[in-house]
């Protein structure tokens, strides 16, 4: 017979339920915050319509085989899923704001080359990054070679094609 205090413990899932995770907050630079809040707005204005055209399709009948009921479903369940999306980075996102150093943080406007181009970048948020806008997540490897380095300190960032070496030309808020 198995005594208490040998029993096994209870399992991961149980402990989860009864002590959920603390979900971790999302860092955001002050203008991809407003962009989220634009996104929500957008999404939420755009939903009565989809409704609206969900209602016109079911008074049509046989809904098996009705196309516009299918899309219109389709388009609600899209726009339900994206604003569900955009309301947990808003519950969970912080602004990031500058602590006035003169190392790389989220936000600042950065510099660099490797010796043969230059290139430069904002560092951002995960969510709102996008290379071909010359924005890089904290989180890319290059974002996390940058971040707390200054100008003319040299990072080195290990690429698939192999180690590549970038040194900070200048940095700005």
């Amino acid at each position: 017979m198995i005594s208490w205090s040998e029993s096994k413990p209870p399992s991961q899932n149980f402990m989860n339920k009864i002590y959920p995770r603390k979900e971790p907050r999302i860092p955001f630079t002050k203008d991809g915050y407003q962009k989220i809040l634009a996104e929500k707005a957008k999404l939420l204005s755009e939903r009565p319509e989809a409704v609206e055209h969900l209602r016109k399709a079911r008074e049509m009948g046989d809904l098996s085989e009705n196309g516009y009921y299918k899309a219109s479903r389709a388009r609600l369940s899209f726009l339900d899923a994206r604003l569900r999306r955009v309301d947990r980075l808003i519950r969970l996102g912080v602004i990031v704001e500058s602590t006035g150093s003169n190392s790389i943080e989220i936000g600042s406007r950065v510099a660099i080359t490797d010796g043969k181009n230059q290139r430069e970048y904002t560092i951002v948020g995960g969510y709102e990054s996008d290379p071909s806008k010359q924005t890089i997540s904290y989180l890319s490897p290059l974002g996390k070679a940058l971040m707390g380095k200054r100008v003319n300190e040299t990072v080195t960032v290990h690429a698939p094609s192999g180690p590549k070496s970038y040194t900070i030309l200048s940095v700005n808020r």
